[in-house]
């Protein structure tokens, strides 16, 4: 099949029956009475000129909770950074999640096991109510900081609901991440109340994580900011030691079990919600504060109007609590859909387990990363053969980019009528800047399309916008309202405007390389940070690592560039199979594979195998990690890695002798 042919159209009455389609009707300004399929481009132009016209439409129509809307949306929108949001407004987010209080479902928890609990939406109001109770009697108000090391449980959720009840602001890491790891993120923000796991159960068996929560205990009191008020375990309490000053109980006792209905505290728009991270690997984490508000209104966007969710749904998405996609996740709370959680192994106890779980649960939207696709088909598994998935709708992938291969995948092997919309975005805006949505084909390779609202454009060295087809930074040149409101401990706003601001003023600059298509889409090619420049010509390295994934004698790869004599060299490192070995067979084939898929340019001059590849805590491989290890650089927080010692099979390899 032509990558120009559509893998998946909606019908015309799918089309017109989207919230999308029911959105544009009712938006005062926007002349789309009849649209549908197709239409997109024109409800999306729209969008971009006239962004007052358009928040206000999305806040209208999806139901935004608030006593009060203040007088004005946006007061300068092409103010970047700096553009104030609907100033005036008072707010409470978790008030907009737990709007539903009936008996319908609104959390579904699993484990490798299968379903652990269930909690009805009125059942959830009464747990956020007990919870927020106890963060009230340990000192918990507004601005104070609440963070959870904690797995993807319902305990989480309640103890963010909670945190945002009260105006505190909420933070997560996953029990996965490491002891400095959790000091990097937390240590930097001064928590009053750490919620935490003490054992997970991952690939059928228990992870203990007792001596992990009690060292980050010791090292956040011992800080000279730390106000560590209380220790709330998941599990036994006795992991953490008693001490002066310090309330140590168990989630279950934590609170007031009379409290049946949670308050909520009327904060401004741009209000302080979440706390998230970067990757770290090249010193501390930054610190990206969210708002409540923008975080609300964005994530109603993309879920109610690209994603579709009714109370009619039932959405899955893998993640960690260190990831922002269960950021995302939990605010599909905000639609009255029904969220199935899940912690344990992607691939327990087999590779089917997850669309299992998505049978049993009549799941509607099944989210996952791009990684885990390419490992379900190497697996040889055929989900929709093997398992009843008359109820999916949607796919969606994030964390990497969807190879065109995992497209053809999704519509052999998993669903041939479902829409498989490949997302990207990222933590620094807690959302996307490229989406789904309903009333648009799929292309074999792409994501459907810029947000509404996001004035996504590709731009050359020179600050240009350029044509279709050719590949550059990908910007957004009009402010939106999930931008951070700042940087911890950033009060001049420096390394905020020089995260993002730096390359092309007044322009955010991602740091990925993309290009636009002539259907409207957008391919991503990896990040513009490890772009490769051999000869001068410059490659995404996901065009080098595309065609070598899909060997099915590679396990995994990341592709690097070498500095070598005032030039680039493309260095390839593959994982294969337990047991196999690299020869010069297999260097022929990825070489030929990767020449006949791309071009000589992108042929890798060196190719060596390794056990492993280094991993952010979030689980996404570290290129820049790589490539600072191959150039004899330090990487300057290697305990921002999960796996940090893998780096020494990266280092003084005698392959890369120059």
């Amino acid at each position: 099949m032509s990558d120009r042919e559509a893998l998946w159209s909606p019908s015309p009455e799918r089309a017109a029956s989207s919230n999308m389609a029911a959105f544009a009707r009712s938006a005062a300004g926007f002349d789309g009475l009849e649209i549908g399929a197709g239409d997109y481009a024109r409800l999306h132009a729209w969008s971009i000129a006239e962004p007052r016209a358009l928040w206000s439409a999305i806040w209208d129509f999806c139901g935004v909770v608030a006593p009060e809307r203040g007088t004005e949306v946006v007061d300068v929108p092409s103010r970047m950074p700096g553009a104030r949001w609907f100033e005036g407004a008072r707010l409470n987010f978790a008030e907009n999640l737990l709007r539903f209080r009936d008996e319908r479902r609104a959390l579904v928890e699993w484990n490798e096991d299968g379903r652990v609990r269930e909690l009805s939406y009125a059942g959830l109001a009464r747990e956020v109510a007990r919870v927020q109770a106890g963060l009230r009697a340990v000192g918990v108000g507004v601005g104070d900081r609440v963070v959870g090391y904690l797995p993807n449980r319902s305990e989480a959720v309640i103890a963010m609901l909670a945190t945002a009840s009260l105006g505190a602001v909420w933070s997560s890491c996953s029990p996965d991440f490491g002891i400095q790891g959790v000091l990097d993120r937390f240590g930097q923000i001064a928590p009053k109340v750490l919620f935490a796991a003490d054992s997970t159960l991952y690939a059928g068996k228990p992870r203990p994580y007792g001596d992990k929560v009690a060292r980050v205990v010791d090292e956040l009191r011992a800080r000279a900011d730390g106000q560590l008020a209380a220790v709330v375990l998941c599990g036994d309490p006795s992991v953490v030691p008693a001490a002066k000053g310090l309330e140590v109980t168990t989630f279950d006792a934590f609170g007031d079990r009379d409290a049946t209905e949670p308050a909520f505290e009327h904060l401004p728009f741009d209000h302080p919600l979440y706390v998230m991270y970067s990757s770290g690997t090249t010193g501390l984490p930054k610190c990206m504060v969210h708002g409540a508000g923008g975080t609300l209104l964005q994530h109603a966007k993309e879920l109610v109007l690209h994603t579709g969710l009714t109370r009619d749904d039932t959405i899955f998405y893998f993640t960690t609590c260190g990831w922002m996609m269960w950021n995302w996740l939990v605010s599909s709370l905000f639609t009255g859909a029904t969220l199935v959680l899940y912690d344990g192994s992607p691939m327990a106890p087999d590779a089917l387990g997850l669309w299992r779980l998505a049978e049993a649960e009549g799941v509607t939207v099944f989210g996952t990363s791009a990684k885990y696709l390419a490992l379900l088909e190497k697996s040889g598994a055929k989900p929709g053969a093997s398992c009843d998935l008359s109820r999916l709708r949607t796919i969606l992938s994030t964390g990497s980019p969807l190879a065109p291969e995992g497209f053809d995948f999704v519509y052999r092997d998993v669903a041939p009528d479902v829409q498989l919309a490949s997302i990207a975005g990222g933590t620094d805006i807690v959302s996307c800047f490229a989406l789904g949505n309903p009333l648009e084909p799929v292309y074999r390779g792409q994501l459907q399309g810029p947000g509404l609202g996001m004035q996504v454009q590709v731009f050359g060295p020179d600050g240009r916008p350029l044509p279709v087809g050719e590949k550059g930074e990908l910007v957004c040149s009009l402010a939106f309202p999930s931008m951070p409101v700042c940087f911890w401990d950033d009060p001049n706003g420096t390394r905020y405007h020089e995260s993002y601001f730096a390359r092309f003023p007044t322009v955010w600059c991602h740091g990925d390389w993309v290009e636009r298509t002539e259907e409207g889409g957008i391919v991503f090619h990896g990040r513009s940070d490890t772009t490769l420049n051999p000869g001068g010509v410059r490659i995404g390295s996901a065009e080098v690592t595309r065609p070598v994934d899909d060997l099915d004698a590679v396990t995994e790869c990341a592709v690097v560039g070498q500095d070598v004599d005032g030039d680039v060299r493309i260095v390839l490192f593959v994982v294969l199979p337990q047991g196999q070995m690299l020869d010069d067979g297999l260097r022929d084939t990825i070489r030929t594979t990767v020449r006949e898929r791309t071009s000589p340019h992108h042929v890798p001059r060196v190719i060596c195998q390794v056990p492993d590849l280094p991993r952010t805590l979030s689980g996404k491989i570290s290129e820049a990690a790589i490539a600072r290890t191959v150039n004899g650089q330090p990487v300057d927080n290697a305990d921002a890695l999960a796996n940090p010692k893998v780096l020494e099979h990266f280092a003084n390899r005698p392959e890369l002798a120059v």
